[in-house]
């Protein structure tokens, strides 16, 4: 039986840097170092979450409708949520809320986008089950800044809102 091997010699690219990929820009090389991003500090993603809270919360008062929120908590593997769901549960009590979905994620996926459970909270969103999402604090949703700020924008897109029990930067 003959095998057949490919050729152990790959020609290099004829100029190192300069790879275009059809009508969009250069790709990243070597020669064009990443560009930094702005960082966006805790101030200005709690000023966009309240912001965005404060004006679901308006659009439902003025429609006369009760606002519907999902509970939410990001424990670790095998721990009890309880305690931190409880929390939520004081906000959700004090505020006059009503809380149809009660669930968490246990701590292995850093994207929230990607958790079953927060699926399903943005799905409960995109339904009009719920109107928003009540969690502890912003360690419930993500620890990077870039990830939680996505994460926002999302909710915003939907139309819904991120509120929470405690700072954002609470444990």
């Amino acid at each position: 039986m003959k095998t057949l091997l490919a050729s152990t010699y790959l020609r290099p690219p004829a100029r190192l840097g300069a790879r275009v990929t059809g009508g969009l820009p250069p790709a990243l090389t070597a020669e064009a170092p990443v560009q930094p991003t702005t960082r966006i500090d805790t101030a200005e993603l709690r000023a966009r979450r309240e912001a965005d809270l404060h004006r679901a919360l308006a659009r439902l008062a003025d429609a006369g409708t009760a606002v519907r929120v999902g509970r939410y908590s990001l424990v670790a593997r095998h721990q009890d949520p309880t305690d931190r769901l409880a929390e939520t549960q004081a906000v959700i009590h004090r505020r006059g809320w009503t809380a149809p979905i009660t669930t968490f994620d246990e701590i292995g996926v850093a994207d929230p986008a990607l958790r079953p459970q927060m699926a399903r909270l943005f799905a409960a969103l995109d339904a009009d089950e719920i109107h928003g999402i009540i969690a502890v604090s912003q360690t419930d949703i993500c620890l990077l800044r870039d990830m939680y700020a996505h994460t926002l924008a999302i909710l915003r897109a939907r139309g819904g809102f991120l509120a929470l029990a405690r700072d954002e930067t609470s444990i």
